[in-house]
């Protein structure tokens, strides 16, 4: 997955928004003013911050070892970081996305949850 398919990702669900508020360098995907992503699209290897549950978590990092790991600067319980090298498949980095994605809107107000799920 290139930066450009992984920005058009993050802003492809309902709600979500970049912005850049550790400076340009680093983009910052939000829903409901809450981060789901965060990345420097200019990096090399590309990686990304993603909230997962705590236990999916711990697996992960088991089963993609050196490819996920603990949060950086994040809550390492919630939070892994997977580089986005080509050695984990795409289909599993749009379902860690999307999963971030869910966990975060699952934890916004009611009434902002609603609003997500009008077409």
């Amino acid at each position: 997955m290139t930066p450009q398919e992984l920005r058009a990702l993050c802003l492809s669900f309902n709600g979500a928004v970049e912005d850049h508020p550790f400076g340009p360098e680093t983009s910052v995907f939000k829903v409901g003013g809450k981060l789901f992503a965060l990345t420097a699209l200019d990096a090399r290897p590309l990686k990304v911050n993603l909230k997962c549950d705590p236990d999916d978590a711990l697996r992960l990092r088991r089963e993609h070892e050196g490819r996920i790991v603990p949060g950086w600067h994040m809550n390492k319980r919630h939070w892994n970081t997977v580089t986005v090298d080509g050695e984990l498949p795409d289909t599993m980095l749009r379902e860690l996305v999307e999963d971030s994605y869910d966990l975060v809107v699952a934890g916004l107000p009611r009434a902002e949850r609603l609003r997500l799920d009008r077409p």
